[in-house]
């Protein structure tokens, strides 16, 4: 499926809203069914997506209200013109697949055809295809923390304050977890068993498991980084005893009850790793992710095992990993050149 496209399904969802709750004569328990409706409706995308959806939603509505256009509902073609417009200014192209996928979901919310199913979406198609041509659609990749980059950024922590004991635990379990942000920070005590050789820890929710049938990883007891040690330190300052893992800290320091958001891990993972002297811009929350794989890969990790770990669907991406890291290992022109 094209990924201009692929946020456009589960459309039947989107619709529900459509039952208008202002309605003088709709019986109460009526009113609250729909609510309920509407929160599951809701629920079909995650937060971070639906965080996503509204900027480039409102990024879209501006556009069209500088140009005196409709924004809802919209044409094709009107479509296609800021998706050039982006393209002009710079945005990326996986960006602009996700503006358009934005804008197609505010109109199934509003009950209106998504104009790159409308007619006339062949100009969509077009401009995009002409984009990607033009632009390319090569990923602009975070650098990964692997191993050695760990080992300095953990050493850059300096201190036992609460900041410092959460912050080694936070880099060493999202490294040794292949975590995605998301699944780090939603973590809760209830999700960890220590045991001899590690931790097990089960991740009820991802972004490949949005129906929460939920999977179980292990992490190693660990010799050079030692995850499971920097964990029970935090968990041993904070002193508590279920709720998030990861907590916010207020400015002083204290230990809030609130998890951390994804965001923070991001900015903690800039922040460490510009104190271990890397480029920050270089860095982002899955740089951690990205470091299990990487470093999985260069010690000649199996695939499957990898993928054990790290829950992709597919072996696709975790063979970018591997070849990414083996380029040069028996290159085919290594004999001669």
């Amino acid at each position: 499926m094209d990924r201009f496209e692929n946020s456009e399904t589960n459309a039947s969802a989107a619709n529900l809203p459509m039952v208008a709750l202002d309605t003088p004569l709709m019986p109460a328990l009526l009113k609250a069914d729909v609510a309920v409706a509407q929160d599951y409706a809701r629920a079909s995308r995650s937060e971070a997506t639906r965080r996503a959806y509204q900027s480039d939603w409102a990024i879209f509505s501006a556009w069209c209200d500088a140009r005196k256009l409709d924004a809802l509902p919209t044409t094709p073609a009107a479509v296609a013109t800021f998706l050039a417009y982006e393209a002009q200014a710079g945005v990326k192209s996986s960006t602009i697949g996700r503006r358009l996928a934005a804008i197609g979901y505010q109109h199934r919310l509003a009950g209106f055809v998504a104009p790159q199913q409308d007619i006339g979406a062949q100009v969509i198609r077009d401009v995009v295809a002409g984009i990607r041509r033009t632009n390319g659609v090569r990923k602009n990749r975070k650098r990964a923390a692997d191993g050695d980059m760990m080992r300095d950024m953990l050493q850059s922590i300096v201190g036992n304050e609460p900041r410092a004991i959460r912050d080694r635990a936070l880099l060493a379990i999202g490294m040794a977890g292949a975590f995605r942000r998301s699944e780090l920070v939603a973590l809760c005590l209830s999700d960890l068993e220590m045991v001899p050789d590690g931790i097990r820890i089960t991740i009820g929710k991802s972004k490949t498991d949005q129906e929460g049938r939920g999977v179980e990883i292990a992490i190693p007891e660990g010799k050079r980084i030692k995850p499971k040690q920097l964990l029970v330190d935090w968990i041993n300052e904070a002193r508590f005893t279920d709720g998030p893992v990861f907590r916010k800290l207020t400015p002083q320091g204290r230990i809030t009850k609130r998890p951390m958001s994804d965001r923070g891990v991001a900015i903690v993972v800039k922040a460490r790793a510009e104190a271990a002297g890397y480029d920050p811009a270089q860095f982002a929350g899955h740089s951690l992710r990205a470091g299990f794989l990487t470093e999985a890969a260069r010690r000649g990790a199996n695939i499957f095992k990898m993928r054990e770990q790290s829950r992709h669907r597919s072996l696709d991406v975790l063979s970018d990993y591997v070849r990414h890291r083996d380029l040069f290992d028996d290159h085919a022109g290594g004999g001669f050149l």
